[in-house]
């Protein structure tokens, strides 16, 4: 069980990211749309979180000035251990700082965040399939590539609990 502050996409990059997660669960191939309690929305996650005072968490991102919406352009993807794989974002000044900013925030509360979520270790991405046999790899990273390349928009954030999809809206986007 892990808590995650995420970006949520657009109405626009939302359907984008929807259609191909239909496309390749027509394919036989397992997306965020199957996976654990179904429940799953396309997002980046700032920051992914181990250990937390919830409390604490809150007030600190209930904090957070609203930084405005944010643009992510993806040129590729992306393939993580355990065969997972994402739609690879550029990581622009701006989101690296907002990101650092948010990261600095919840450590301040005493949070653990995930080692691959730590400033200088993040890879900005946006999650389409999380355990790909190998012999379907080229098939997800074929049909990302026939979408590429696109701008993503993110116009708001949560907090997600992992464990079961519950979500906590922010007041803006940090």
């Amino acid at each position: 069980m892990a808590l995650a502050l995420c970006l949520l996409l657009d109405r626009r990059s939302d359907r984008l990211v929807r259609e191909l997660w239909t496309r390749l669960e027509a394919a036989g191939i397992p997306t965020l749309l199957s996976h654990t309690h179904g429940r799953h929305v396309p997002h980046l996650s700032y920051a992914v979180l181990l250990a937390w005072d919830a409390p604490a968490v809150r007030a600190a991102v209930a904090a957070f000035p609203d930084g405005g919406p944010v643009e992510i352009a993806v040129q590729g993807s992306v393939v993580f251990p355990r065969r997972r794989v994402a739609l690879a974002g550029a990581a622009s000044a701006d989101l690296a700082t907002r990101h650092e900013r948010v990261v600095d925030a919840l450590r301040a509360t005493g949070a653990t965040v995930h080692r691959h979520y730590e400033p200088g270790h993040w890879t900005p991405h946006v999650s389409l399939s999380t355990g790909v046999a190998g012999a379907a790899l080229s098939a997800v990273v074929d049909a990302a590539s026939d979408r590429l390349p696109l701008t993503l928009r993110c116009d708001r954030a949560a907090l997600i609990d992992t464990s079961d999809g519950s979500s906590w809206p922010l007041p803006g986007v940090p």
